[in-house]
């Protein structure tokens, strides 16, 4: 287990910002906003931004002000977030991010979490605070072999709060990271004590006739609109799922892509 800290070199920004003010827009259907996906307009001004305006130095300061560390877990070389409250007796909490987003994500609520004293909070309300960057995301390294589903980065991560010494922790998450803690809860339960998310997904009963005796208007609503979201949003997790790789060269090649 090393500390790590982030430091990104200088042409690889300005490698960043050259492909940026290169990028090929392509076409839109006029009136079609954000209909047939990602509006030409807002992406313009978006790219335009993190071409000129976007302070890397500043937020890599920001990230750098907390405890980083990587370390090898069942192969794999993870990064995290790991800052330990002055209260020894604090609960470790698991906090984990989702797609497609990262550690940055709890920039804001590492302080209050670990020093509530310092925040209108007690003692009582400490943590000593564990956000790791989920395999393939930030710093650490993607799997190699194919099989390394979302319970696996549950019980990856479970493996790195022994690691750490601790026997007893709480998990949190959303999006993915949801899922994650969800898997947590259910597979660590001699050491997990607690799980939140702020992602929480339910569906009825498949094959039941009766899946939807008792649901009110604004139930049956709700499971519409989710039916109309697969149908008509949820392309991205088609090809995801599927042929990753041939998305992969797009995103990874153009920043613009993958902004997009």
């Amino acid at each position: 287990m090393q500390k790590f800290r982030i430091d990104i070199p200088e042409s690889v920004l300005d490698d960043l910002r050259e492909r940026l003010g290169r990028t090929r827009y392509p076409d839109e259907i006029a009136g079609a906003d954000w209909s047939y996906g990602t509006d030409l307009a807002y992406l313009r001004e978006l790219v335009d931004y993190w071409r000129s305006g976007y302070d890397w130095r500043k937020w890599e300061a920001v990230l750098n002000g907390f405890d980083q560390f990587k370390a090898d877990v069942d192969g794999i070389e993870m990064h995290f977030i790991h800052v330990r409250s002055k209260h020894d007796d604090a609960l470790p909490l698991l906090i984990t991010h989702g797609w497609p987003g990262s550690v940055f994500e709890f920039h804001k609520i590492i302080g209050p979490l670990t020093d509530p004293e310092s925040h209108g909070g007690s003692a009582a309300d400490a943590f000593h605070v564990v956000c790791p960057s989920m395999p393939g995301y930030g710093w650490s390294q993607a799997p190699r072999e194919p099989g390394f589903d979302v319970q696996h980065v549950a019980t990856w991560h479970s493996r790195l709060m022994a690691r750490l010494g601790y026997e007893r922790y709480m998990a949190q998450g959303g999006d993915w990271g949801a899922i994650t803690s969800a898997y947590i809860g259910r597979d660590d339960p001699d050491h997990c004590c607690g799980v939140h998310v702020n992602m929480v997904l339910g569906f009825p009963p498949e094959n039941d006739p009766n899946a939807f005796d008792g649901l009110t208007e604004q139930d049956l609503a709700n499971f519409a609109a989710v039916t109309e979201f697969f149908q008509k949003e949820a392309g991205y997790q088609q090809i995801q799922g599927t042929k990753p790789q041939t998305l992969g060269y797009g995103l990874n090649d153009s920043p613009a892509g993958l902004c997009a």
